[in-house]
């Protein structure tokens, strides 16, 4: 199995490895001594359509000089281009689009007695449910809850509700149940995702929110860090801020995808906030959880964007200086309002306003990770350093897994999954270092 794109994906990936499991396939990490090699594609920008399409060309050679039989491609591409890829991938056997995880044994079996491409691409109302098995891929320490499937926001640059449905709520006592066998099985920290999680349980009867999931969350005995991703910021509610000042297992640490600060770019995006209101919150968050890493993802290259546009997200991230930044070029994705709006933005630019922000972002990062020189933090204990065996690797309650940067540990013994108390010694653009304290 390689599964692309987000932590979301992930977890689809990883049912479908528990259903597979169940049927009494035997699981491999090396591609050559597989039967069958699955592809969970991301086709949400054009970067990862074209990583996708890279990773199936790639893996189809695997037919022609190892062991494997069939190439199954699942997931968000071919939910949304299975005409196309079925004329240009001849060499995938199977599609699968993202309603149909759960019969991904069951569409093996049946391909057995079908000779060439098959094409399970059903509506997307697939939801999780905790009677599904799920083979955990990331490493027993931590773990990706996912609360919720599907999007409603309808942002005009965005093709997810048409991939993945409207936005649907896992039930509360269902997440509440996988939480506690996660945790039962050594998961220790809890990354909590949706493609927005501040509307959870919205479409639940009950009052069931956000906050009411923390509050029976922070109950486990055994979790001891719960991350907060893909926060919408006009879902963050006081009581949400004030939950996350006060619980000592919610991390301090908040994800907030906001993509612009320019109210006209923010009007076009179809986004909800507009200045005023994400400049209170950001102002909110800092004033009551003063020590909190702020982590948002910024579009550059919209359509309409103005040299004035940029400039003044240029000042506002100076400004704010958030903690974590990820910065994308504006992906003009048919079939989505934006894709038809005048005034695109050349490709020259976008990589030019892309590189700039990105480099004082770095500045920024830098000037803040200085800051924590000589302070403690919590750290989670990941294994040996790429950099030197005699060094270990961790990641602070304020580092989210693999899109935040490292804690580098030179001094001190932990095993793998500890969490450990760290001096900061010192530090680079994204990464700390440190030593432990006894």
């Amino acid at each position: 199995m390689v599964s692309l794109g987000c932590p979301k994906n992930l977890v689809d990936a990883e049912v479908m490895l528990g259903y597979l499991g169940k049927d009494g396939y035997e699981i491999t990490t090396d591609e050559h001594q597989a039967d069958i090699i699955i592809v969970n594609t991301c086709s949400f920008i054009k970067e990862a359509k074209q990583e996708s399409i890279d990773t199936i060309l790639d893996l189809a050679d695997r037919k022609h000089d190892a062991n494997c039989k069939l190439l199954i491609v699942t997931g968000c591409l071919p939910q949304r281009y299975q005409e196309t890829l079925a004329k240009e991938l001849p060499e995938v056997d199977i599609f699968v689009g993202t309603g149909d995880y759960p019969k991904i044994a069951e569409i093996i079996a049946e391909k057995r007695g079908i000779s060439g491409q098959i094409r399970y691409i059903g509506d997307p109302d697939y939801l999780y449910d905790t009677e599904m098995p799920r083979m955990q891929s990331s490493p027993r320490y931590y773990s990706y809850l996912k609360i919720a499937e599907g999007c409603s926001n309808c942002c005009s640059y965005c093709v997810i509700p048409s991939l993945r449905g409207k936005f649907r709520s896992r039930p509360l006592d269902l997440v509440l149940e996988e939480a506690r066998r996660l945790v039962g099985g050594g998961v220790r920290e809890l990354n909590l995702i949706a493609q927005d999680i501040t509307v959870y349980g919205s479409d639940l009867p009950g009052g069931v929110t956000l906050e009411t999931l923390l509050q029976e969350l922070v109950k486990i005995a055994g979790l001891r860090w719960i991350r907060l991703l893909y926060a919408y910021p006009d879902g963050i509610t006081d009581g949400l801020i004030s939950l996350i000042k006060s619980e000592e297992k919610i991390c301090k640490y908040l994800d907030i995808p906001l993509q612009h600060i320019s109210d006209p770019v923010l009007k076009r995006m179809n986004r909800r906030s507009n200045e005023a209101q994400i400049r209170a919150l950001v102002a909110k968050l800092r004033a009551e959880v003063p020590d909190i890493a702020l982590r948002t993802s910024l579009i550059v290259g919209f359509p309409g964007e103005t040299d004035e546009d940029f400039k003044k997200l240029c000042h506002f991230v100076e400004e704010v200086q958030f903690d974590r930044l990820g910065v994308f070029c504006y992906s003009k994705e048919e079939g989505t309002p934006a894709a038809e709006m005048p005034d695109q933005v050349s490709e020259r630019v976008k990589r030019e306003r892309y590189k700039k922000l990105m480099q004082l972002q770095a500045r920024l990062s830098f000037k803040r990770n200085r800051k924590l020189m000589d302070s403690f933090e919590e750290v989670i204990v990941e294994g040996g350093s790429e950099e030197s065996e005699l060094l270990l690797k961790g990641r602070s309650s304020r580092q989210a897994p693999d899109i935040d940067g490292m804690v580098y540990i030179t001094a001190g013994q932990a095993n793998v999954g500890d969490i450990v108390k760290l001096k900061i010694t010192d530090s680079s653009d994204y990464d700390l270092i440190g030593e432990i304290v006894e």
